[in-house]
């Protein structure tokens, strides 16, 4: 699973400024940031905040999204409202299964750059909060779907966007070892030469079994976690630059 992340503006800027663009990253940050809740350093998916995806239809310049899926066949924002805290992750399995996710998977798939993400591992009745990063720095390339939902009594039209997980690598089996969940889960995350690949067309079932097969765990050799301040509660400090920073605790050592 993925429900907290942390996605500074540099990170989601990094598939849009590859190209020496300044213009593009200028114009991205004048129009397009005041329209999110740039920067997060640290927000749960239940916030559902507003960010950057790159889209199929737009891979290198970004669109604002919020965070939980709208499939295009919700009827009413009521209920969007009740749907949206359960189309934040997207089990990479089933996308093309799912009805909430089948159309998108098909048509609608998105990368999001993020910092890292939020774990919680689970010891003697309490929980831990770990953050994972990418060992050399680089920001992490997530696996998204995202649709368009026109709110019937409005017009306004919602991008919503969920990231996609998959099973979790050995150090992710570690953290996220919560006792109610059959195994560990984590985000998809792609390696950069492979993120193209993720918005390429499908054109036949070949494309999709090629697709399916990039739903596979990040290597755990490069990516590194250390425990972080409590995310949930009376400890919880907020979105604040130092919320990353690690905090030991001594009953895990």
């Amino acid at each position: 699973m993925c429900y907290d992340i942390k996605a500074s503006l540099e990170a989601q800027l990094k598939r849009a400024e590859r190209r020496g663009d300044s213009e593009a990253a200028d114009q991205i940050r004048q129009q397009l940031l005041p329209q999110t809740d740039l920067p997060l350093y640290h927000a749960s998916g239940f916030s559902h905040p507003r960010m950057l995806i790159y889209t199929d239809m737009s891979p290198q310049y970004p669109l604002v999204a919020t965070w939980g899926l709208l499939p295009h066949w919700v009827r009413d924002w009521e209920q969007g409202h009740k749907l949206w805290n359960k189309t934040l992750n997207a089990r990479g399995e089933t996308i093309f299964e799912k009805p909430s996710f089948r159309r998108a998977a098909q048509n609608n798939r998105c990368l999001i750059y993020v910092d890292g993400f939020y774990e919680h591992h689970h010891h003697k009745g309490k929980t831990y909060p770990y953050y994972i990063y990418r060992r050399d720095g680089n920001p992490m390339v997530f696996a998204g779907l995202y649709s368009d939902w026109a709110d019937p009594e409005t017009g306004e039209v919602l991008t919503t966007f969920s990231i996609v997980t998959t099973e979790g690598n050995p150090m992710m089996a570690r953290i996220h070892n919560n006792p109610k969940l059959a195994g560990p889960r984590m985000p998809l995350i792609l390696p950069e030469a492979l993120a193209d690949q993720w918005l390429a067309p499908l054109e036949d079932e070949l494309d999709q079994k090629a697709l399916q097969e990039l739903i596979r765990s990040f290597p755990q050799d490069a990516l590194a976690a250390h425990t972080v301040a409590k995310l949930r509660g009376k400890g919880y400090a907020g979105n604040l630059p130092g919320i990353s920073e690690e905090v030991l605790y001594p009953e895990l050592a």
